[in-house]
C-alpha cells in the first residue's frame, strides 16, 4: 500500500465515528456493537490508519481491522449485554450506566501484573508518581502528557491509561520527581519512556523527559528507550509535522551525548510497514543514530500465524529494525478475544524462527511479562516419564531468577503463568516462595 501526505491528523473517536467517510462500509450490526463496546474499552482511529491500512472490502477477516476497531466479542456476553440493553433502551447516559460501565472495566483486570501495586517505588516514603522499577536496571517513566496514542489498539494491555477513571490512570506529577528518583539509583542503566505513546507530545515538551538524561549526573543511564507504535500510526511525525526537525535534532542530541537511543517500535503485522511513509520514518529514524527494535504479542485475529511472523521479521531486517519480543496477550482487557494457547504461540515462534536468516532470530518468545517477570516458553520434554513444559526468566523481580529453567505440566490450553500447574508434584513454583519478599523489597527501593 501507498501512504499519500497528510500532514494534518484527523481523530475518529466513539463520538464522531459516524462521520468517517468509511463509515457506510460497516453494517449497522457492527456499528451498534462498536458503541457498545467501545463504552467500555477506549476507541480511537486516525485517518492515516483509516486510509492507508485498513482493508475496508474484507472487514471480516482484516487484521488491521480487528487491531483497531472493536468485536463484540472482546466482552464476555454477560458484559456484552448488560451494556447493550442500557443503550438500546436509551439508557446509555443514566447514572446507571455509568456505574454498569465502571464496574465491568474493574472486573477486566485494569493493571495486570501489579503495575500499581509491585511496580511503583517510593523515594522518602512517599511512591514516585508515574515510574515503574520491576527490574534493577531498568525504570519506567510515563509522562503525564503522553498518555494518548495516534490510534488505539483493540489489544492495548495498557487500556486503562485511557479511561475516564482517573484511578485507572498513570503518570508523572507535575513536580517531575522521577528525575530525582533516576539521578540516585545507580544500579539504572536504561529508562523507558512509555505511555500512552510519547511520542504524542510535542518536541518542546519530550525534550523535557530526555534533555536532563544527558547530563553529567545521569552519566549511570546508558540507554534511553522510547516505546512507541508511530512508525505504524503515524509516520510523518517523522516527514512533515510541524515540529518533525525538532524531534530528529533532538535523537541526534541524545546520540551524540554518548547515549544509545533505542526507538521500541510496536509493528504487529507487517502491512503496518508497507506503506511509502513507514519506509520513510523508519530511514529518518535511523539517520538520527537511533536504533530501532520491534516488539508485538502474538494474536489471534491478527498475527497467530507462522507466515505472518516470517514475513514481518524478514522485513525488519531489510529496513535495518532488529525484531526483539514476541509477547503472549496479557491477561486483562480483551485477553480472551486474542490469546491463544501457550503451546501454539510456542509453535508459531518455532515455525517462523527457522525460516528466517541468523538475523532475524534476535526475537525472543513468546513472552509472558507477569507479576514474577518475563517468563519466557522455552520448550515441551518428557522428563521421567511426564510431559512438561519448560520454561525460563528472561527477567524477574529477583536478578537471581533471570535464566533459571522451571517446569509446568504440559497444559495444551493454558493462554498465561496462573494457568500452569507446577511439575514433579511440586506444590508452587519457586519463586511463588519468594516473590512477596521481593515485591517488599522493590516498593521500598
Amino acid at each position: 500500500m501507498t501512504a499519500t501526505l497528510k500532514p494534518k491528523i484527523k481523530i475518529y473517536t466513539k463520538d464522531n465515528i459516524h462521520t468517517l467517510p468509511q463509515f457506510e462500509k460497516i453494517s449497522k450490526e457492527k456499528q451498534f456493537e462498536l458503541k457498545v463496546v467501545a463504552s467500555i474499552l477506549p476507541f480511537r482511529v486516525n485517518n492515516y490508519v483509516t486510509d492507508n491500512l485498513v482493508d475496508w472490502d474484507n472487514l471480516e477477516s482484516d487484521p488491521l481491522c480487528h487491531l483497531n476497531f472493536m468485536q463484540k466479542d472482546m466482552l464476555s456476553e454477560s458484559h456484552f449485554n448488560s451494556v447493550a440493553q442500557l443503550i438500546s433502551t436509551n439508557q446509555g447516559n443514566t447514572p446507571l450506566f455509568f456505574q454498569t460501565v465502571n464496574r465491568i472495566r474493574l472486573e477486566l483486570n485494569p493493571h495486570p501484573s501489579g503495575q500499581l501495586t509491585s511496580n511503583v517505588p517510593n523515594h522518602d516514603d512517599e511512591p514516585v508518581s508515574g515510574v515503574q522499577h520491576k527490574y534493577r536496571q531498568t525504570v519506567l517513566v510515563f509522562p503525564k502528557q503522553g498518555q494518548t496514542c495516534h490510534s488505539y489498539c483493540t489489544f492495548c494491555f495498557r487500556w486503562a491509561q485511557f479511561s475516564d477513571l482517573d484511578d485507572l490512570r498513570f503518570a508523572t506529577d507535575q513536580h517531575r520527581g522521577f528525575l530525582n528518583y533516576i539521578k540516585e539509583h545507580k544500579e539504572l542503566t536504561d529508562v523507558l519512556i512509555t505511555g500512552g505513546d510519547p511520542m504524542i507530545m510535542n518536541a518542546r515538551i519530550l525534550k523535557t523527559y530526555i534533555e536532563p538524561l544527558l547530563g553529567p549526573e545521569y552519566s549511570h543511564i546508558q540507554t534511553i528507550r522510547i516505546g512507541s507504535k508511530t512508525l505504524s500510526y503515524w509516520p510523518y511525525r517523522y516527514i512533515s509535522d510541524r515540529d518533525t526537525n525538532e524531534v530528529l535534532a533532538l535523537f541526534e542530541k541524545a546520540v551524540a551525548a554518548n547515549k544509545t537511543l533505542a526507538f521500541m517500535a510496536h509493528v504487529n503485522h507487517h502491512r503496518e510497514l508497507e506503506t511509502d511513509a513507514a519506509r520513510q520514518a523508519v530511514k529518518a529514524i535511523q539517520g538520527t543514530g537511533a536504533i530501532i527494535r520491534s516488539q508485538s504479542p502474538i494474536l489471534k485475529h491478527i498475527n497467530d500465524a507462522a507466515a505472518i511472523w516470517e514475513r514481518n521479521w524478514n522485513l525488519q531486517v531489510r529496513m535495518g529494525i532488529i525484531p526483539y519480543y514476541m509477547f503472549v496477550e496479557r491477561d486483562t482487557g480483551p485477553q480472551n478475544y486474542f490469546a491463544i494457547p501457550l503451546i501454539k504461540a510456542l509453535e508459531v515462534y518455532r515455525t517462523a524462527l527457522k525460516n528466517v536468516s541468523g538475523l532475524a532470530r534476535t526475537a525472543r518468545g513468546p513472552s509472558m511479562s507477569a507479576t514474577p517477570g518475563k517468563v519466557n516458553i522455552e520448550d515441551v520434554q518428557v522428563i521421567r516419564g511426564q510431559k512438561v513444559m519448560v520454561l525460563k526468566f528472561l527477567q524477574g523481580r529477583d536478578p537471581e531468577w533471570v535464566g533459571k529453567p522451571f517446569y509446568a505440566k504440559f497444559d495444551p490450553e493454558a493462554k498465561w503463568l496462573t494457568d500452569l500447574k507446577p511439575a514433579f508434584g511440586e506444590k508452587q513454583f519457586f519463586f511463588e516462595r519468594d516473590i512477596r519478599v521481593v515485591n517488599s523489597a522493590i516498593s521500598n527501593i
